[in-house]
């Protein structure tokens, strides 16, 4: 057993779905759109050019941070951030510094240190022109709304790292602020990792800064060769240096970057062309009104429905579907058995909700389905043994976790029973059938 354990925060950083950008009119929406075609002079930094913050990205930062159990400041300004890159046309970034729209928080477990908003910078493209390397440059994206929700360093390994990203990103979904698409970019993540010793209470005096991560596994597997490398330099008595650094999936390593900047390294200062924002209670308890039922909740209504946990996960993971679920169940109060197990049996196995757009056609045909006569027990057992037979990889990958591959079998048996078997009768007994090969 290590003798270190790891400090891990996050910064998560999530382009807000709003139609224009921070501080000027330019469309904020930039995927696949040809470089350089959505820019004005304020978002070029172009000389004399003013900004003008974008109200509705202020909302839902400090929607997202009441989500948060953050603490929305009733006064916030924003502020010069300086550092020189390419993709930085002004030569700062308006940012916040040390009045941020939202305070300290939590997210289970986990505390929120901040949430915050700026705008995101242009995006670097490295290729090969007329055979130089050449690095360009599309300024598309500088100016759209950042979010930056930023955590304490509570988090202790790589999986509990990725299962609090998930549910940042399942918040965010569920308020609409943003699809938080990692493939987008629009939902971009950065860990910062230290090994303090066990016997060690307080943190250690130095982070090393894990910038690009751009899908849940990529965090993961980078987290825990970088948190392998510390423990290697620590164990051989020397420092870890405090950097910024890669991963790459090729080499499977880290790699150096830059030296990491400090706080001081920024030169804040308050944005002289913004002045401060002030808000009521009253404002603040608006928006709260706003904020939908969220996942942990949703869960928990779940969770007391009888639903398995693999049911509602499914169901909870789109906000959408969840509520058409619980539609569904209102209309078929007093019409089915269990209507409840029913209903999530046939949408997560069945995606039977996809054929009905309104939850009222779902449950007209769940009444028409009990109404039908179905074929004997012994013959759909008899036919379940064909499929497991004949479907082994999938009988293989049940086994090994991946559930939704009972969906497909239910369908075999079905097919092999020409659709006059009792859904929910397939599918006890391909589970039992399942849990018995795995014993």
């Amino acid at each position: 057993m290590s003798k270190y354990h790891p400090v891990i925060g996050l910064e998560v950083h999530v382009e807000l779905a709003t139609q224009s950008k921070m501080f000027c009119g330019c469309p904020a929406d930039h995927f696949a759109v040809s470089p350089n075609t959505q820019t004005c002079p304020v978002c070029l930094g172009l000389p004399g050019a003013l900004p003008v913050p974008n109200k509705k990205a202020v909302e839902w930062t400090m929607m997202l941070g009441l989500a948060l159990d953050c603490k929305v400041n009733l006064e916030s300004k924003f502020d010069r951030k300086h550092y020189f890159y390419p993709d930085l046309p002004k030569g700062y970034q308006i940012s916040q510094y040390d009045a941020p729209l939202c305070g300290v928080g939590k997210l289970g477990k986990i505390r929120i240190r901040r949430v915050h908003l700026e705008e995101d910078t242009g995006k670097l493209q490295h290729t090969t022109l007329n055979g130089k390397k050449v690095s360009l440059v599309d300024f598309n994206r500088s100016g759209v709304p950042l979010v930056e929700v930023v955590t304490e360093p509570d988090l202790t390994s790589a999986l509990e790292a990725e299962k609090f990203a998930r549910e940042l990103q399942l918040i965010i979904r569920y308020l609409g602020i943003s699809d938080a698409d990692m493939e987008k970019g629009s939902m971009r993540l950065e860990a910062n990792i230290s090994l303090a010793t066990s016997e060690v209470a307080k943190l250690p005096g130095y982070k090393v800064e894990l910038k690009n991560i751009n899908s849940f596994g990529f965090m993961k597997k980078a987290i825990g060769v970088e948190i392998k490398r510390q423990e290697e330099i620590l164990s051989s008595g020397k420092k870890v240096t405090q950097e910024t650094r890669g991963y790459s999936e090729e080499t499977g390593k880290t790699f150096s970057q830059r030296t990491k900047e400090e706080e001081q390294d920024y030169r804040y200062f308050p944005e002289p062309d913004i002045p401060p924002m002030k808000y009521s209670n009253k404002q603040i308890n608006e928006l709260s009104n706003k904020i939908p039922e969220l996942p942990n909740v949703k869960r928990e209504k779940l969770k007391k429905l009888g639903l398995s946990v693999n049911y509602v996960e499914v169901l909870v993971a789109d906000r959408s579907r969840a509520e058409y679920f619980e539609q569904a169940l209102r209309q078929a109060q007093g019409k089915l058995a269990e209507p409840a197990k029913l209903i999530a049996s046939v949408m997560v196995n069945q995606n039977l909700d996809q054929d009905f757009p309104e939850p009222a056609g779902l449950i007209r045909k769940l009444i028409e389905l009990g109404k039908r006569k179905y074929v004997q027990v012994d013959e759909v057992e008899k036919v379940v043994q064909v499929v497991l037979k004949e479907n082994g990889k999938a009988v293989q990958d049940y086994s090994k976790g991946k559930k939704e591959v009972l969906g497909f079998l239910i369908g075999q048996v079905q097919a092999g029973l020409k659709g006059q078997g009792n859904p929910r009768q397939i599918q006890e007994i391909l589970v039992n059938s399942l849990s018995d090969d795995q014993n």
